[in-house]
């Protein structure tokens, strides 16, 4: 349970870096990272600012696409259980599907967050991973019940 609270905190911690420009209810946020209130008064030096941007950068465009694909699978999914007749090896496809493109995900925000936990101090890594802990049930409940075809 506390391997995968810590696991949840990482990927919280990497998704505002995933890109400059992120969905959010409709809207594309172009606030870069380090000026949102979950990183904001953190005590970045200069040097880790830059230190970060260059992991970010190095990151983006594998994590876009990953992000992507992860998208790509759920919609598959929410298609193969919406089926009037449901075909049991497709919708088992599906699953496998979003299982890989999410663990591919995963993994590379967690080499990402590493990188970046090598740049943070140690507490400034906790007080992201307090600020970051807030963020994590409403997004999980909402992914679920979208993975599950569900009404919002």
């Amino acid at each position: 349970m506390k391997r995968t609270a810590l696991l949840i905190c990482a990927c919280l911690l990497a998704l505002p870096a995933i890109a400059l420009a992120q969905e959010q209810d409709g809207m594309i946020e172009l606030t870069p990272w380090w000026d949102r209130p979950i990183v904001r008064d953190l005590g970045l030096s200069q040097q880790q600012m830059k230190q970060v941007r260059m992991i970010l950068r190095d990151s983006r465009d594998r994590l876009i696409q990953l992000r992507a694909a992860v998208n790509s699978a759920d919609g598959a999914l929410v298609d193969a259980m919406g089926e009037e007749r449901i075909d049991a090896d497709k919708a088992q496809a599906s699953i496998d599907q979003v299982i890989s493109a999410r663990a591919e995900l995963l993994r590379a925000v967690s080499h990402m967050s590493l990188k970046l936990r090598q740049v943070l101090t140690y507490s400034q890594w906790q007080e992201l991973r307090k600020r970051s802990a807030k963020r994590v049930t409403a997004p999980a409940a909402k992914r679920q019940r979208n993975a599950l075809g569900s009404p919002r």
